[in-house]
């Protein structure tokens, strides 16, 4: 399969402590209304670290029903425990998630063949497509290109890489030693033009979840030729695509869909809710777009 195009990182919405599922399934006909390519539950925008795994899988289970193939679902199933990866992803494959991302273990900072045997464990244990997250600046460690490369040759089902290092000459560097077919996704939406015009073929988005129809629309002008149109949108979304950022993902973006009334600002503990300055900023930079 191929992963061209717009994956929404979906929230996770919390009502007094408990998972909504009534505002995720919400969400994800508006994605789908907003003609995304994917959508992405319990990944970092997801809160994952916070949910247990029992949640974890009802979220992964919860996405796959409200899509109904409509689109294609890849399921969030990292961890920085390897068997703890293995069993999220087992368990996604069951549900029936199309795809899996495996953000690099974090905190206990592997080394690089550390790194390959986890992901290479992962590999072994499933048989859909796997997508390796390298995020070091959350993670601690870079997925090395020497790493990417050695998984790509030896495990046929890790076929793709979201890259959230903020350097584009590291997509750059990736393209020039993965084979073609290995595909390369932007994991900062403010990147995503650079990004995509050295190499990498779509995003996986935060601001989606808020302009699911702006989003996937700039990344499809940019894949159709149409360059200027997608810079054009670009322009247009980068205050908002940097205000999501103010504080941790997903505490703005939660905030913001609580304006529009889609679901509760909540988060979980560690995580809490912005300062008032920063809800002023957020709230003029949505009123400009509107």
């Amino acid at each position: 399969m191929s992963f061209s195009g717009t994956h929404t990182a979906l929230v996770t919405p919390f009502r007094r402590g408990q998972f909504d599922a009534g505002a995720f399934r919400n969400l994800i006909e508006e994605q789908i209304a907003g003609g995304i390519s994917g959508i992405v539950p319990v990944g970092t925008t997801g809160e994952s670290p916070t949910l247990d795994q029992d949640e974890h899988n009802e979220v992964i289970r919860t996405a796959i029903e409200a899509a109904h193939g409509r689109c294609p679902v890849m399921a969030g199933t990292g961890s920085n425990a390897t068997s703890e990866a293995v069993a999220l992803t087992a368990e996604a494959e069951r549900l029936g998630a199309d795809s899996a991302l495996l953000v690099a273990p974090y905190y206990n900072k592997p080394s690089q063949e550390g790194l390959y045997r986890h992901f290479r464990a992962i590999s072994e244990s499933v048989k859909i497509p796997l997508v390796l997250y390298s995020i070091p600046g959350r993670c601690g460690i870079e997925i090395g290109a020497e790493t990417v490369v050695r998984l790509a040759g030896d495990c046929p089902n890790i076929c793709a890489i979201k890259e959230a290092g903020g350097s584009v000459e590291r997509v750059s560097q990736l393209r020039s030693v993965l084979p073609p077919e290995f595909e390369i996704l932007c994991g900062d939406d403010s990147l995503t033009i650079p990004f995509l015009s050295v190499g990498a073929v779509g995003v996986i988005s935060v601001a989606s979840n808020l302009f699911p129809a702006e989003v996937s629309g700039m990344v499809r002008l940019w894949l159709s030729g149409d360059a200027a149109g997608a810079a054009a949108i670009h322009r247009r979304l980068y205050p908002i695509f940097k205000d999501l950022f103010i504080e941790p993902n997903p505490v703005p973006v939660k905030f913001a869909l609580s304006l529009r009334g889609k679901m509760s600002p909540d988060v979980r503990l560690p995580l809490c809710e912005m300062s008032e300055g920063n809800c002023a900023r957020l709230r003029k930079t949505l009123e400009s777009l509107a």
